[in-house]
């Protein structure tokens, strides 16, 4: 899980680049290259984003890696009482590197929310496409 969860932060910071894409999240990328450079990801080649992928397909990839986790960023035993994990700061009861990823991706969308004006996605668009992939 750990190469995986590299890759998600990596992934990230190339989509920081495309902030201004209008239909970041939204416009899929294309098949054949999300499953290509999954591969290469899987076997642990060296992967170029900027020759071999387009903005859409990195944020493809990147939400298809945070949905085959092992275990999701928030787990169901805590989403039972989400409000209070955040409330009372207890991210803490992460495992440790959901815990960095957690807090990472939560100013990753940040940054994507606060770009909404171009990319149009906001608050809402995102939970709409990441909460199915984060809480489960």
């Amino acid at each position: 899980a750990k190469p995986r969860l590299l890759a998600v932060s990596f992934l990230m910071l190339h989509v920081l680049l495309g902030l201004n894409h209008t239909g970041l999240f939204r416009i899929s990328g294309s098949a054949a290259k999300i499953g290509a450079l999954r591969l290469k990801y899987d076997q642990g080649e060296e992967v170029d984003l900027v020759k071999e992928g387009d903005i859409n397909t990195v944020a493809s990839l990147l939400k298809l890696f945070l949905n085959q986790l092992p275990t999701a960023v928030f787990p169901e035993d805590l989403c039972t009482d989400i409000w209070t994990v955040f409330e009372e700061s207890k991210l803490i009861s992460l495992p440790e590197a959901h815990s960095h990823l957690a807090c990472f991706l939560i100013r990753f969308l940040t940054k994507v929310a606060a770009n909404s004006d171009v990319n149009q996605m906001t608050l809402e668009n995102l939970a709409i496409v990441f909460s199915p992939t984060l809480f489960r």
